[in-house]
């Protein structure tokens, strides 16, 4: 039996492990009202568990609804069908058990890099004094100890993503929702932001749905990648598990042997997708 045909036979999600997951999807669809009075069906009823602990990847062509699906979990976006459970909970509004980290950066830029990470954490009710505190160990933790006092225009485009990824942090959510939080970085950036995201993940592995269309970044992280076709009706067309060793460099295992043939396997399905995706694209333009 192949790789690719192993993969194929694991399910997105069973009653028993949805009952275990840290956020489940049960048969959600998303469906939007046109200004003309028509309807897209942007994302077909999809099934998508996520363990505790667990880091998947959702990797799918532009326009896929893969970044919708993240925002269903968020709590940003509402089912036109299905629902969401976070840890076995139906949800309702904002997932507050969540940390999100986006492509877009959050930071005030009248702020300091401190104030930044320590305002979030005196809105939830800690004191100042030990909201600095806080904010002042996660900044170290992510490589920034010696620019605490820098604003957001004083700091690289790397930098900045360490600020966001300590905000999100130091809040010590229950999981962690991140959709392309790394896109806008050159890949040596991109690499190095990998490496630290993995070192503090490992720590407590929260249970992680990260959206990415960079399939080698999507392997070098997750445990799972699940691959979505491309829309209208999108749906989840493979669900592949990652077997490289942890600890991982999220450079480093690009070049083992495994991490090929796992790349190999999974482009062959996503391939045919993204063929379509800018197909469907050109279309629209015409």
């Amino acid at each position: 039996m192949t790789m690719l045909e192993r993969a194929r036979d694991v399910p997105t999600s069973s009653a028993g492990q949805s009952e275990r997951a840290a956020a489940s999807l049960h048969e959600v669809a998303i469906t939007y009202h046109l200004a003309d009075g028509s309807f897209y069906e942007a994302v077909a009823p999809t099934t998508l568990a996520i363990a505790e602990g667990e880091f998947v990847a959702l990797v799918g062509p532009t326009g896929c609804g893969k970044s919708t699906l993240l925002n269903v979990v968020a709590g940003l976006v509402a089912p036109s069908s299905g629902t969401c459970l976070i840890h076995g909970d139906r949800l309702s509004g904002i997932n507050g058990q969540a940390g999100y980290l986006f492509q877009a950066e959050a930071l005030m830029p009248w702020k300091t890099a401190l104030a930044n990470v320590a305002v979030g954490l005196e809105v939830q009710g800690l004191p100042r004094d030990e909201a600095t505190e806080r904010a002042r160990s996660w900044l170290g933790k992510v490589g920034l100890g010696a620019f605490l006092q820098r604003y957001p225009h004083q700091l690289s485009g790397g930098q900045r993503k360490r600020v966001g990824l300590a905000q999100v942090l130091a809040r010590d959510p229950r999981m962690l929702l991140m959709d392309e939080p790394f896109g806008p970085l050159d890949a040596q950036t991109r690499a190095i932001m990998g490496d630290l995201l993995l070192g503090l993940w490992q720590a407590d592995r929260k249970a992680v749905l990260f959206v990415t269309h960079d399939l080698e970044e999507a392997i070098s992280l997750a445990d799972r990648v699940v691959i979505m076709s491309a829309g209208p009706k999108a749906s989840i067309i493979g669900d592949f598990p990652i077997h490289l060793a942890r600890p991982r460099d999220a450079h480093d295992v690009r070049l083992q042997p495994a991490f090929v043939e796992t790349h190999r396997a999974i482009w062959q399905v996503l391939k045919e997708e993204v063929l379509k995706g800018y197909a469907q694209a050109n279309e629209a333009k015409a």
